[in-house]
């Protein structure tokens, strides 16, 4: 089976940390959902869960994921031990 290396690109995070940091996240997945200029459904703040629509569908995040702005200026959740795995320091 062939095998490929992650290309290296540097992207935006965030940690979920709590209820108080719900509302900057939600405005900055927003915001960001917004400047794409197209017609795509926003995050979401429900239950205790913070809901980021990807372009896989809508997805939860938890209190202590991160949330990734990635290169197609998407965002989605990652469990903290896949992003510590996966991202370092920039």
């Amino acid at each position: 089976m062939p095998k490929f290396r992650k290309k290296p690109v540097v992207i935006e995070a965030e940690l979920f940390l709590n209820d108080e940091t719900s509302y900057p996240l939600v405005h900055w997945i927003n915001e960001g959902q917004y400047k794409r200029g197209e017609d795509v459904p926003f995050a979401t703040w429900e239950n205790g869960k913070l809901i980021i629509p990807t372009l896989e569908g809508d997805h939860e995040a938890s209190v202590g994921d991160w949330i990734i702005k990635g290169v197609a200026e998407e965002f989605y959740p990652c469990k903290p031990d896949i992003f510590e795995k996966t991202y370092e320091p920039a």
